[in-house]
């Protein structure tokens, strides 16, 4: 079951920080979007931030599943339910973001219907204090990515 996470509840920190190593910047964002989590028995085993970003638009800017459930298609659900709430809330478009390195992820946004658009040269040296690697390349560049939801 997803579930928009309610006020009083406690961020799941340690998922957020899968997808972004960086607390400060997680706890700027949720702050200003609405969190969703993902239950299987009782465990949030999944999580996405929904940002709005500028009229009719919102940024899904964080999406990671618990390690131990990883390769299960949980991942693609968010993506999908992610879509779906945007369309239930009238957005228009919605974006989404991942360092250069994320081949898995820019594979699975890209079968959910999202289309590359740009390159932020040099966010994650911009953005973050110390380097990220993944799969050994390390992570420079942020490729957007949108899809229009009209």
């Amino acid at each position: 079951m997803i579930r928009q996470l309610l006020a009083e509840e406690t961020l799941p920190m340690n998922l957020l920080l899968l997808a972004d190593p960086s607390e400060r910047l997680v706890r700027d964002y949720t702050s200003r979007g609405t969190c969703h989590v993902l239950e299987k028995e009782e465990k949030i085993i999944g999580v996405y931030v929904l940002l709005p970003t500028r009229p009719d638009t919102v940024e899904l800017v964080n999406i990671a599943v618990d390690e131990g459930y990883q390769g299960q298609g949980w991942g693609k659900q968010l993506v999908l339910h992610a879509i779906q709430e945007a369309k239930k809330q009238n957005y228009r478009t919605i974006e989404i973001g991942t360092g250069n390195s994320g081949v898995t992820q820019l594979a699975l946004y890209q079968k959910c219907g999202f289309r590359m658009v740009s390159i932020d040269r040099d966010f994650f040296l911009r953005h973050y204090d110390e380097p990220i690697f993944e799969n050994g390349i390390q992570v420079v560049d942020m490729v957007r990515l949108e899809m229009d939801l009209m």
